[in-house]
């Protein structure tokens, strides 16, 4: 049998000019994979066929919609990642499940390598192979748009000589990658950082400036995981996708953010992520009520760098996995409710309730009858500050 190459494949032009490209270029079958991460756009049927048509000699398509959001989305929400403390990784958290599924079926279907369809100036080039590197290092990853020099313009002719069936008529002036957690959106005239975004670019989110009455919703978690949304019991997917559509009517998560590549550049990207934003949100605030002091303040630092890694394509390394455990850990209370307002583009927490709450009515009232003794806060000051007193005077006696 020929040797054989597993082509993440998204039914776009690059991928699939990318099929006959990589037959071309190195000889080897081409077999495509496509990944349903929530994306929407096309059937994936119709992806499937298309990539047959254009030379692929099979076509696999994977639902991952539900495994995408169990296993990536949700370490990604108890996590609160937002790397530069803003972003929540909308297209960093997807390119490891596709990567499992790269690797994955390059080793059922007896591939020796996989490839993407990435430049060499981005991130997802490292996302992917770092990821294929973690999962299988005897697999060699290509990349036919920087490898080979698949140009767009090489594409558009090459499409038109091959007769393959993509249409080119309506060409966007953005880069879109989306799925079920957000979209990102770059290039175009976004690509200079003083212009405006126009309401054009975006379609996970209403205008927030649009005149309409605030959305109150109640989001309710177990050991940091949404389980149910105004009482209605709901899988991780289906709380993201319910929170899309609550959030997103009012204008909630659309981040405009000039970020730090991995690759050393700095680049301007627009992003939508409605539940990302109000999830997270809703998710700190419940941390805040269940979790202890010292654990939250050390795990704000975890977050950081769970997001770092996840953001540099270090999904399966090793301290990322071990950051997941403390992370798990520190979920083991964060149950109960958390009511939202949501409204021209915020997510505002208004209620708060946990049967696991490390808050005390009685310690925090300042009515008659509290239970804190305040007594004890003279002698407790006066030990907090005895190592500032003693080098004060030292360096006062110094000058």
């Amino acid at each position: 049998m020929a040797e054989r190459v597993v082509l993440a494949y998204s039914g776009g032009l690059d991928t699939s000019v990318g099929i006959g490209w990589l037959k071309d270029a190195t000889g080897k079958e081409v077999v495509a994979l496509a990944v349903d991460v929530g994306q929407g756009g096309e059937d994936m049927n119709a992806i499937r066929q298309r990539a047959l048509d254009c030379g692929a000699v099979e076509s696999v398509v994977v639902d991952a919609k539900d495994e995408f959001a169990n296993d990536y989305l949700m370490p990604a929400l108890k996590a609160n990642a937002l790397y530069q403390k803003r972003y929540p990784l909308v297209s960093a958290l997807s390119r490891p499940v596709i990567a499992k599924h790269l690797a994955q079926t390059a080793k059922s279907l007896g591939a020796d390598s996989v490839a993407h369809g990435c430049t060499g100036k981005g991130n997802d080039q490292v996302r992917f192979e770092a990821a294929v590197a973690a999962l299988a290092p005897d697999l060699t990853s290509l990349a036919p748009v920087r490898d080979f020099a698949l140009t767009r313009d090489k594409a558009i002719a090459y499409a038109a000589e091959h007769n393959l069936p993509i249409e080119q008529s309506k060409k966007s002036p953005y880069s879109v990658d989306q799925n079920v957690w957000g979209r990102a959106v770059e290039t175009g005239f976004l690509e200079d950082p003083w212009n405006a975004p126009i309401e054009d670019i975006y379609t996970y989110t209403q205008d927030p400036a649009t005149s309409r009455e605030p959305s109150e919703v109640t989001v309710s978690f177990s050991e940091g995981i949404p389980v149910a949304i105004d009482g209605k019991p709901v899988t991780p997917l289906e709380a993201v996708q319910l929170m899309n559509t609550v959030a997103g009517g009012q204008g909630v998560g659309r981040i405009d953010i000039v970020e730090d590549r991995l690759v050393g550049i700095k680049s301007r990207e627009v992003y939508e992520s409605p539940a990302g934003i109000a999830l997270i949100a809703a998710h700190e605030e419940l941390e805040n009520m269940t979790v202890e002091r010292d654990v939250a303040r050390y795990k704000r630092g975890v977050e950081a760098k769970w997001a770092e890694l996840v953001y540099d394509g270090l999904w399966f390394s090793g301290l990322k996995r071990a950051l997941d455990v403390f992370i798990d850990d520190t979920q083991r209370h964060v149950t109960g409710d958390i009511r939202l307002k949501l409204h021209a583009g915020t997510a505002v927490v208004t209620g708060r309730r946990s049967g696991e709450s490390l808050y005390d009515f009685n310690l925090a009232t300042y009515d008659t009858g509290d239970t804190f003794d305040q007594s004890l806060a003279k002698g407790f000051i006066e030990l907090w500050s005895l190592p500032s007193k003693i080098s004060a005077r030292r360096d006062l006696a110094g000058r």
